[in-house]
């Protein structure tokens, strides 16, 4: 019986086989860690991204419908645009007058005094862009109403203006226009045939930066061209051209064809 215990077989593990083990093991789970990390980051990158876009096509959509239905502000000035920086990024002023809007009071039509404008937020150094409505005729036609807030993380806006031969920084300058015009008769006052919006928001909204540093990822651009519907009948009246001979070949005076592009 002693000698039949002795030669008795065992089954176990050689301590090669459980390194081995240990060793594949720890392989399998860096790799599993490795492309759950991965995984989180394209999360994080692309969320943001996804929400800068969305306020991108609703600022643009926005911008875009009031100015298809521009009309002139009051008896004083149709249509004005200032140019201006913040920071030394564009952020320019635009003021008229729009039918883009619904009554929803006594005393109201589907006119409407509209302002689109930037503000600096002191926390992160972006902007915020507000629209300004007011569908009461007031006596001062640039104050007033109530302003809501349409896109955030803005870098810059700005705002350049076709007569139907040129495009302007600003809208309303009558001495620079009729230095620079190429048009025998430039339209020195009424509103613009289209207007050029490029907005530049931060790539990296979740990257915090102190006010005045510069930032390190470039930023995404969107630009799209409105063509104001109603300025022709605008033009008639004040120069005796219509704007549609402005567009007539939009590819060889430069403009391009409405739509956002990145």
């Amino acid at each position: 019986m002693r000698l039949q215990l002795t030669n008795q077989k065992r089954a176990a593990f050689t301590l090669l086989e459980v390194v081995i083990s240990m060793a594949l093991m720890a392989i399998i789970l860096i790799s599993a860690y490795a492309c759950f990390d991965a995984g989180i980051r394209g999360k994080k990158m692309i969320e943001p991204r996804v929400e800068i876009f969305q306020n991108a096509r609703v600022a643009m959509a926005l911008i875009t419908a009031d100015l298809r239905d521009a009309c002139p502000l009051s008896k004083d000035f149709d249509f004005l645009g200032m140019h201006r920086t913040l920071g030394g990024m564009p952020a320019d002023n635009l003021d008229f007058a729009t039918h883009n809007f619904t009554p929803t009071g006594e005393r109201q039509a589907d006119f409407c005094e509209t302002s689109y404008y930037l503000n600096e937020d002191p926390t992160n150094g972006t902007f915020t862009l507000f629209r300004r409505r007011n569908p009461t005729i007031a006596p001062d036609p640039l104050s007033g109403g109530s302003q809501e807030e349409i896109a955030t993380g803005l870098l810059g806006a700005e705002f350049e203006y076709f007569d139907g031969f040129d495009w302007y920084d600003t809208w309303g300058d009558l001495k620079g226009k009729k230095q620079t015009s190429n048009k025998d008769q430039p339209n020195m006052s009424g509103m613009p045939a289209a207007v050029r919006i490029t907005l530049w928001f931060d790539s990296n909204p979740l990257a915090k930066s102190a006010p005045g540093e510069t930032r390190t990822n470039p930023p995404m651009t969107f630009q799209t061209v409105a063509r104001l519907m109603l300025a022709e009948s605008s033009q008639q009246s004040s120069s005796g051209d219509s704007s549609s001979n402005g567009f007539a070949d939009q590819s060889s005076q430069g403009m391009p064809p409405g739509g956002m592009s990145q």
